[in-house]
């Protein structure tokens, strides 16, 4: 059984004891996170599709850790005009970890 979910402005297709990083959610760490903003649930040939979202459907997860992304460096130059900018950027996120399906 598979489900598309919806967290942080992605979407991602998660099966059950799949773990996955998403943007930083405001949990602990080993608490558990229900996520209903579920799109679409499958399993073999029967497939859910919600318009845009499924009544009924959760998506149960434990989390697991949060981290901090790779440092992405922003550069900024104008030619010829001696400016130059250099910033740095990491982006947290919240490693989950899907325990169980229900449509």
């Amino acid at each position: 059984m598979y489900a598309v979910i919806k967290t942080g402005g992605k979407q991602y297709r998660v099966t059950t004891g799949s773990k996955l990083r998403v943007e930083k959610i405001p949990a602990e760490v080993g608490a558990e996170v229900v996520l209903d903003q579920v799109l679409l649930v499958g399993e073999g040939d029967d497939i859910k599709v919600g318009g845009p979202l499924l009544s009924g459907a959760t998506v149960k997860a434990t989390v697991l850790a949060h981290g901090l992304g790779d440092k992405v460096k922003i550069f900024k130059m104008r030619r010829r005009k001696h400016y130059r900018k250099t910033q740095g950027h990491r982006q947290p996120y919240t490693e989950l970890q899907i325990t169980s399906i229900s449509a």
